[in-house]
């Protein structure tokens, strides 16, 4: 019986390395621009050790009521997020004794909005189970 069928001879195909030129090996700058927007590198700093993250519309919170945050100020958010953690919070009002204050995703450990002592004056705050003041 005749073997009818066809071989041809494939070759392996080697995986593709492009050459690193210094150009490429550069970091995406727009993309880390875009990351940290409006933080300074404390808060960049406080943020990476203590896990608190800042949304969009914190940032700009932060920004345009011209909030300025040290390693204190996110040390204590970051103490009151683990204490409204072990009580079982999900979204919790962080007042701070400096006229200070944070609405925070505490499963997240995110700060939803910031507001300075003249927003926090006669507003209403909505949408929270629990209240943590430092």
């Amino acid at each position: 019986m005749a073997d009818n069928r066809i071989y041809h001879a494939y070759q392996t195909a080697a995986p593709i390395i492009s050459p690193i030129s210094p150009s490429s090996a550069k970091p995406n700058t727009s993309a880390i621009k875009q990351a940290t927007t409006g933080l300074s590198f404390d808060q960049l700093l406080g943020q990476e050790i203590t896990g608190v993250k800042f949304s969009q519309h914190a940032l700009q919170r932060l920004e345009s009521r011209k909030i300025k945050l040290d390693s204190t100020h996110l040390n204590k958010l970051s103490q009151a997020v683990e204490q409204a953690a072990q009580k079982g919070a999900q979204e919790s009002l962080i007042l701070m004794n400096d006229s200070l204050a944070f609405v925070v995703s505490i499963k997240n450990k995110t700060v939803i909005t910031a507001l300075d002592g003249a927003s926090i004056k006669e507003n209403v705050f909505t949408n929270i189970d629990s209240a943590v003041i430092v």
